[in-house]
């Protein structure tokens, strides 16, 4: 295994990880290698060919559900294959849904459809209503990890049907192959995009990087309300609505406030969104972990660039 390693082969190595007993009585010296690893044993290996190239069935858990709850679908969710930015896994996330009796649950996660596979198979137990879309990264000079707030514009689309799908897979696959790299998919502009997913896409305004809320943010109403005017001539106004999301920061109420009135204005629909990246308050902790891996920061220092709250 390599020039250091204890001569020990591969199928003992694999039985010892995988916490398979070896049978009958075993050496005193020997039963130190035995010992059942709780991660092996909880873990399903993912999607690993190390551990298996059929994962096991998902069978959903016996969940309450509430009685009475509001009508509401999650429309921006991010799982744990947004590489260091989600810290959930798509089962966890479809299961918090159907416990709070959401009607629906969309999975956005950057550039991709990586967890959409896991997320279907657990909805479709779970009898939870899916929505596929993906968060697209526009305009990065180049990978975005070890920054603390990376570059370039959000662009969250929700897809329309089979076609609508089709449509965006494509769009994400080839702006992957055009980046070169892993981390840096190249979209072109935001018109090439709109030529290939007009009328089969939902459009949401997106988190503070997105094309509105960012514009609010760095140069007030009027540029955004221009950014609005933009995606609503490109896609379609009746493909767009403005997105609301509140994390307990001191601006969000402000913000809040100025997006519904460009909404009134320009006669659009306003979606509330929690902008998920975790499926229960109780992972904050990991998530906020996990954002100062990618950049490459300490707690300390990406403190400011987190939420407010664990909401």
């Amino acid at each position: 295994m390599s020039f250091h390693n204890p001569k020990q082969p591969w199928s003992e190595l694999e039985r010892v990880l995988s916490g398979r007993g070896r049978g009958g009585g075993t050496p005193h010296h020997e039963r130190h290698l035995h010992v059942v690893d709780p991660l092996a044993v909880d873990a399903d290996g993912g999607d690993s060919p190390a551990w298996t190239r059929k994962r096991q069935q998902y069978e959903a858990p016996d969940l309450p559900r509430p009685d009475g709850a509001v009508p509401y679908a999650e429309l921006h969710a991010h799982t744990n294959f947004s590489f260091l930015d989600g810290a959930s896994h798509p089962e966890e996330l479809a299961e918090e849904a159907a416990r709070l009796g959401l009607t629906a649950l969309a999975v956005t996660d950057h550039d991709g459809f990586y967890g959409v596979v896991r997320f279907a198979e657990a909805a479709r137990e779970l009898h939870l209503p899916t929505v596929f879309g993906a968060e697209l990264s526009l305009g990065l000079p180049g990978p975005q990890n070890g920054e603390p707030d990376p570059l370039g514009a959000h662009l969250l689309v929700l897809a329309h049907g089979h076609e609508g799908y089709a449509r965006l897979a494509s769009v994400i696959s080839r702006a992957q192959l055009r980046g070169g790299e892993k981390g840096r998919p190249v979209y072109g502009e935001l018109e090439e995009v709109a030529a290939e997913l007009r009328d089969h896409v939902l459009v949401l305004t997106g988190c503070r990087k997105g094309h509105v809320p960012g514009a609010l943010l760095t140069e007030g109403v009027d540029a955004a309300a221009r950014e609005l005017d933009r995606l609503t001539a490109l896609f379609g106004a009746e493909t767009v609505a403005v997105e609301l999301t509140d994390h307990g920061h001191p601006v969000d109420a402000d913000r809040n406030d100025a997006l519904s009135e460009l909404a009134v204005t320009a006669g659009l629909p306003t979606v509330a969104t929690n902008n998920v990246h975790y499926a229960t308050p109780g992972r904050r902790r990991l998530a906020t972990t996990v954002a100062a891996v990618r950049a490459r920061r300490s707690l300390d220092e990406i403190d400011g660039w987190l939420p407010a709250a664990a909401t």
